[in-house]
């Protein structure tokens, strides 16, 4: 096999996996590497059948050489690991699986790419189901769990890929160009990865590379951050927006969502509530209309879509007291937006890994919260700030533990809610 052209696969977990499996169905002389040395038998097994060499366990420094033509590296893994580092100074392209995947999209296939800091896998949910309601050809992938590559071998002219796509995936997105790109919003978050919020912004407009006024952007006209960023590309902008003084092509009006000034479906319709999933769903509307689909299709997925598992889920009802589950609420915005849906008495579970946030952005947010349970490593920061602003704070140390915390310190009519604002 020393004839073919080598790649390594730098991180197995699921992406991975298929990136291998493509590779080496494209004939290359694959090496998968990760640090973690129990991965899924079956997939190993199947890598082991079709050739690809597994180093697990450790990054040996001499396993990655000049001798590779690809380095495709897993989105979670940072810019400054010993092999890209290699890969940089050697000239070998660093990419991820996304990337790979569309390197080997069929001709004729229409990418929607819909990232933003919030909102990202409701609104791309909710494209994919609008899409699958109107009898388009449309597939569900990217990182909302689903990876490119596995789509490849299926895909053909006229499908649509509906990809999620994370500001860690376009840090080694070179050539990739999604037809239509939507941005739900813009705040800071990430730091700890990006270095920097002006790093994250310039990294989360790279879903605009390779646009011409043929492509075309969807944006957040309420989000000034979103406007900025978009003042210079060369797609032919389109906007939506919540106030309806603005001119946008999708926006809110005496209480319908429209569409060029038709309505489509009063706010009360729509089984997702609060302002910022009504400007996921105007997101999505903007976007399905550029495949010219028509509003019963939108308006029968708005009437029984209940929402992504994790993201303001509704849990149940115990005694009285009305569980909410939004765990993907992993920055000082969505925890924001989260407390902002509701206005009972609420026991607020906050915590997990420190991003470095300031926990003072969720002041003014806080007037209906009666208790913050906080948990993690962050604990004692939040508890912190919590006596700053005379609010009440317990502290354990598991989730687990902040749940029964939580239940304990509520009563018929309180809600209890998980939004954690950190990772």
């Amino acid at each position: 096999m020393g004839d073919l052209r080598k790649a390594f696969v730098l991180g197995m977990a699921r992406s991975g996996y298929e990136a291998a499996k493509l590779l080496a169905a494209k004939g290359y002389d694959v090496i998968v590497n990760d640090a973690k040395s129990e991965q899924d038998p079956e997939h190993l097994n199947e890598l082991e059948a079709l050739g690809v060499n597994r180093v697990l366990g450790s990054h040996p420094e001499d396993l990655f050489d000049d001798s590779y033509e690809l380095l495709v590296k897993n989105p979670g893994i940072p810019n400054d690991h010993i092999y890209v580092k290699k890969a940089n100074a050697f000239g070998i392209p660093v990419i991820n699986e996304l990337e790979l995947g569309y390197r080997y999209f069929p001709q004729g296939v229409k990418i929607i790419g819909i990232t933003g800091t919030n909102g990202k896998t409701t609104t791309t949910t909710i494209i994919h189901k609008m899409l699958a309601e109107a009898k388009k050809s449309a597939y569900l992938m990217g990182n909302i769990g689903l990876p490119v590559c596995s789509f490849v071998s299926g895909l053909k002219a006229g499908d649509i890929a509906v990809m999620e796509v994370s500001d860690h995936q376009l840090c080694n997105a070179l050539d990739f160009k999604a037809d239509i790109a939507v941005m739900t919003n813009l705040f800071e978050a990430h730091i700890d990865f990006h270095g920097s919020y002006e790093k994250y912004k310039k990294i989360k407009k790279r879903i605009f590379n390779h646009h011409t006024k043929d492509d075309v952007a969807i944006l957040n006209m309420d989000n000034a951050e979103v406007l900025k960023l978009a003042n210079d590309i060369k797609s032919t902008k389109k906007y939506f927006s919540g106030i309806s003084e603005n001119q946008a092509e999708c926006s809110i009006k005496d209480g319908y969502i429209c569409y060029n000034n038709e309505k489509i479906i009063e706010l009360g319709d729509i089984r997702i509530k609060g302002r910022h999933n009504y400007e996921n769903v105007m997101a999505a509307i903007a976007t399905v209309k550029e495949f010219g689909v028509e509003n019963i299709a939108i308006v029968n997925v708005l009437k029984t879509f209940g929402g992504v598992e994790h993201r303001m889920e509704f849990v149940t009802t115990i005694n009285g007291i009305d569980f909410y589950y939004d765990s993907k609420s992993t920055n000082i915005t969505s925890t924001q937006i989260a407390l902002a849906s509701f206005n009972k008495p609420t026991v607020l579970m906050l915590g997990g890994l420190d991003r470095g946030h300031s926990f003072e952005e969720l002041k003014d947010y806080l007037k209906n919260v009666k208790l913050i349970v906080a948990y993690g490593e962050t604990r004692d920061r939040i508890k912190e700030f919590a006596v700053r602003n005379a609010i009440s704070c317990n502290t354990v140390e598991t989730l687990e533990e902040a749940t029964k915390e939580a239940y304990k310190s509520s009563k018929p009519g309180d809600i209890v809610l998980l939004s954690p604002a950190c990772a």
